[in-house]
């Protein structure tokens, strides 16, 4: 399996490989970022589109800070005025939205050129290491992200890390789906297996307060129009509480995340997870830039993301669930793709 060129970074070549075979499901990754920068899957027709916002080349994506296909971290997502707490010492973070420390800060791992270390037809995999005090994160930390295609096509993306100090990790994939390849994402169905989520401040903040998703714009347990019902103009940018159990699933303890389906073309795709959270975002602020792929630009409502995590601000929020990593202990993220055409 040949890494292909894909641009440079600072000076940096960097490459791309392509998993999978012509006319199936197939992905693309590249090293900066751990970055998925292209996914093809089949319609109720056989015809492939690419479902994932991107760029055509290494640059691209290094001009932009919207994290298309990133692997975000150290922690992903927002913690409050980007300090916590760890044992009795204040932690303080850069703090790049503001006062808040977002995905990781301005040198984040989706700013890393990770080094391939295995690459075959179906999978490669990604090293990179965090040093103690980047981005204000005590402990130095060993990071592999993997992804794969199984012999049923489901796409796979597993993210592990281990620690030398206490700190806190939470990694998370930051694609943004199309599941038409194109156009607005308003009229494209979802299902979220939550029933609860996590209200916000005018910061994007957690409360604390974790609420029923029932008779609100948050309430995906049926499959409906994203479009249908809003919070604000703005859409959604909101962690919602994946509450069904850990199952079996394909050799893994998983739970559901979220269906989502292109009517039109009949793709559709199942997301499964071992985390407890999703955030859901449908891009409001996807503007300006460079162009995608295709030459179109990258507009508002062009794509959604399905980011399964800890919650927003949990360092903060003794409630959420713990990102809290040990000396000894392994983070391990899993998120599995499946998909499977509707008929017309």
């Amino acid at each position: 399996m040949t890494v292909h060129p894909f641009g440079q970074v600072n000076g940096v070549e960097v490459g791309a490989v392509m998993l999978g075979r012509a006319g199936g499901v197939q992905a693309q990754v590249t090293p900066y970022g751990a970055r998925l920068v292209a996914l093809w899957v089949p319609d109720r027709a056989g015809v492939c589109a690419d479902i994932v916002l991107g760029h055509g080349d290494a640059a691209g994506y290094a001009a932009t800070k919207a994290f298309l296909g990133a692997t975000c971290g150290r922690y992903a997502n927002r913690i409050a005025g980007g300090r916590f707490v760890l044992d009795g010492r204040v932690v303080q973070l850069d703090q790049n939205e503001g006062d808040t420390h977002l995905h990781g800060g301005r040198a984040g791992f989706d700013r890393k050129i990770w080094e391939i270390t295995e690459v075959t037809e179906r999978s490669v995999s990604m090293v990179a290491v965090s040093e103690d005090g980047e981005m204000g994160y005590p402990g130095r930390l060993a990071m592999q992200v993997r992804y794969w295609l199984d012999d049923a096509e489901r796409l796979w993306i597993e993210m592990t890390a281990d620690t030398d100090a206490p700190t806190v990790v939470n990694m998370v994939n930051h694609s943004y789906f199309n599941m038409a390849g194109s156009g607005s994402i308003m009229g494209q169905q979802l299902r979220l297996g939550a029933r609860q989520y996590t209200p916000v401040d005018d910061a994007l903040i957690p409360t604390g307060e974790i609420l029923a998703v029932a008779q609100t714009a948050f309430d995906f347990s049926a499959l409906r129009e994203i479009g249908a019902d809003l919070p604000s103009e703005l859409g959604f940018d909101h962690n919602l509480c994946l509450t069904g159990p850990l199952e079996p699933k394909w050799g893994e303890a998983l739970r559901f995340c979220a269906e989502a389906l292109d009517a039109g073309s009949g793709r559709r795709m199942e997301v499964w997870t071992n985390e407890p959270g999703v955030q859901f975002y449908t891009g409001a602020f996807l503007a300006g830039g460079l162009p995608g792929k295709d030459g179109a630009p990258i507009a508002p409502f062009t794509g959604f993301t399905l980011e399964t995590q800890r919650f927003p601000d949990s360092p903060n929020r003794p409630q959420f669930p713990s990102a809290r990593l040990e000396p000894g202990q392994r983070y391990r993220h899993l998120m599995a793709f499946e998909f499977t055409p509707e008929a017309g």
